[in-house]
C-alpha cells in the first residue's frame, strides 16, 4: 500500500480484522516491513500469519538448502522435490507465501546476515530471528539499537516440545483499553544481551526452569562452537558440568534446571508442529500488537512447554534499585 488510506479491495479483504482492531491499526500493518531469518517450522507458521494480517512487506533470509528435518515441521515446503530442487529454504518458502496472500509483497535476501550493515536493518518495522547463535542474537540485535527509529526484534527458538520468544521493543509506547478509556502507556525493553547478562541470583524464584535450560543450552553451543540444533544425548555429560559450573557462578541450586528437561533439549532438537503453531501464533500476535500500538506486550520472555501444555511470560530485567 503506498497510500495513507486503506483501498477499497484492502478493506474489503480485511474486513473482519478491522471490527477486531481498527482501520488505524490495519493501515500501519498494511506500510510495515518484516524482516525474517531462519526458515524453520516455528518461522513458517509466523509468516503464515503475518501474511495473512496483511503487512507491507516480508522478507526472508535463509542461504540453507532444504532437508529431511526441514520437511517434517514446515508446511510451507511442499514434498515434491521438483519444487524445491535448487533452491534455497528462503525461495521455496517465499513462492509458498506468495500464495496465502497476493496483496502482500514476499521477496528473499541472499547472503549471511551477520555481515549486514545496520542501515539494512533500518528498512524494517520488525526483525524475527530463528536458528540463530548466541552470538548472532546479540550482534544483530545490537544492530538494531544503533538505529535511530525504533525496529521490534525478535528471536524464536523450539526444541522437541518446548518453545521461547525474546522481545526487545526498546522505548516502546502503546496504548490499550481500560473499562470505557484509552490509556497510553510505555516500557522500557532491555537487549538481549543485558537480559540474559542479569545474575540468576537476582530473578524471582519462581522463574521458569526453562530460562535457566535454555541459556545452558545456548551457552554449550556456542562453547563447542555448534549450529543451534547440533546437539544429541551424548552431550549430556558436558551439558551437565556447565550447569553445575553456571549455577555455582549465580549461586543457584542446580535443582533448577532439572536433569530431566535438559536431556529434553538435547534429545528433542527437531520441531513439532503443534508446538510450532502456538509459538508462531504467539509471535505473529506479538508483531502485529507491535506494529498497531494497540495492546499490552509481551516483556520480554515467553516460555512454552506441552509436557505441561504452560505458557509463561517472564520479565527478565534488571532490578531497579530501591529509591
Amino acid at each position: 500500500m503506498n497510500g495513507e488510506e486503506l483501498t477499497e479491495q484492502e478493506t474489503a479483504l480485511y474486513d473482519r480484522q478491522i471490527r477486531v482492531w481498527g482501520a488505524d491499526a490495519q493501515r500501519r500493518l498494511s506500510k510495515s516491513h518484516i524482516l525474517v531469518y531462519g526458515m524453520k517450522g516455528t518461522v513458517a507458521e509466523f509468516c503464515k500469519n503475518i501474511v495473512l494480517a496483511g503487512v507491507g512487506s516480508v522478507t526472508l533470509v535463509d542461504d540453507r538448502e532444504v532437508t529431511e528435518e526441514a520437511l517434517s515441521a514446515n508446511f510451507l515446503i511442499l514434498p515434491d522435490e521438483n519444487l524445491y530442487h535448487g533452491k534455497t529454504l528462503a525461495e521455496v518458502c517465499c513462492d509458498s507465501l506468495k500464495e496465502f496472500n497476493p496483496m502482500v509483497h514476499v521477496s528473499v535476501e541472499k547472503g549471511d546476515i551477520s555481515t549486514f550493515g545496520v542501515e539494512f536493518f533500518g528498512k524494517f518495522d520488525a526483525v524475527v530471528i530463528s536458528c540463530c547463535s548466541l552470538a548472532k542474537k546479540k550482534l544483530i540485535n545490537q544492530k538494531c539499537r544503533k538505529l535511530s527509529k525504533r525496529v521490534a526484534f525478535y528471536t524464536v527458538d523450539c526444541r522437541g516440545s518446548c518453545g521461547e520468544i525474546f522481545v526487545d521493543l526498546k522505548d516502546y509506547k502503546y496504548s490499550k483499553k481500560k473499562l470505557e478509556e484509552t490509556v497510553e502507556c510505555q516500557l522500557e525493553f532491555p537487549s538481549f544481551e543485558d537480559t540474559i547478562s542479569v545474575p540468576w541470583k537476582a530473578l524471582p524464584k519462581r522463574v521458569s526452569k526453562l530460562y535457566f535450560a535454555m541459556r545452558v543450552i545456548e551457552q554449550f553451543e556456542d562453547a563447542e562452537g555448534r549450529n543451534p540444533g547440533e546437539t544429541s544425548i551424548a552431550d549430556l555429560p558436558g551439558v551437565l558440568k556447565l550447569r553445575k559450573e553456571l549455577c555455582e557462578t549465580n549461586s543457584v541450586n542446580e535443582s533448577q534446571i532439572p536433569d530431566a528437561l535438559l536431556e529434553r533439549l538435547l534429545m528433542d532438537t527437531s520441531e513439532y508442529p503443534p508446538v510450532c503453531a502456538i509459538i508462531g501464533g504467539i509471535l505473529g500476535q506479538e508483531v502485529i500488537k507491535a506494529i498497531s500500538g494497540k495492546g499490552d506486550p509481551l516483556k520480554n520472555f515467553f516460555f512454552f512447554d506441552a509436557m505441561d501444555g504452560k505458557g509463561l511470560i517472564e520479565d527478565i530485567s534488571e532490578p531497579k534499585p530501591v529509591s
